[in-house]
């Protein structure tokens, strides 16, 4: 989902807003973050328009940020929306000089921070999770014996 572009050829470069170090040029959501994105987020705006609009107008804006200073996966939108991307070159749009652009893939959506409290801790709420997930094998593998 991009804004309208011109029809004339190798005249303008491609439109990209820049999030840290990516020039973001395309928004894919994938299946499993719309999925997210109705349960956790919005439930009347659903479509992938829906949703690439409403990440396109937050890029430029400027109001997404990188949850970890260091990681490049988990972002969030006006420090509420916690979502997870991936990116990868772009195949369709480079620079002027050639070289791709960056289209970022949305995971997952994580949920809102204002809603979702163990999400202002991720490493701590992920850590808890694996524990939590670990002691239950354990129990559950001690009696079968």
């Amino acid at each position: 989902m991009k804004d309208k572009a011109t029809e004339r050829w190798n005249t303008y470069e491609s439109f990209f807003v820049q999030l840290g170090d990516k020039r973001v040029a395309d928004i894919i959501v994938t299946n499993h973050a719309k999925e997210r994105w109705v349960n956790r987020v919005e439930s009347t705006k659903t479509g992938f328009d829906d949703i690439c609009a409403f990440l396109w107008e937050h890029l430029k804006k400027g109001t997404i940020q990188s949850y970890y200073r260091n990681e490049q996966d988990v972002y969030t939108v006006e420090e509420d929306l916690v979502f997870v991307a991936e990116f990868a070159p772009s195949d369709k749009h480079t620079d002027i000089e050639g070289k791709p652009l960056d289209k970022m893939i949305v995971v997952t959506f994580l949920g809102r921070m204002s809603e979702t409290m163990e999400l202002r801790d991720l490493r701590t709420y992920y850590s808890w999770l694996r524990h939590s997930r670990r002691m239950t094998l354990i129990k559950n593998s001690r009696k079968r014996r």
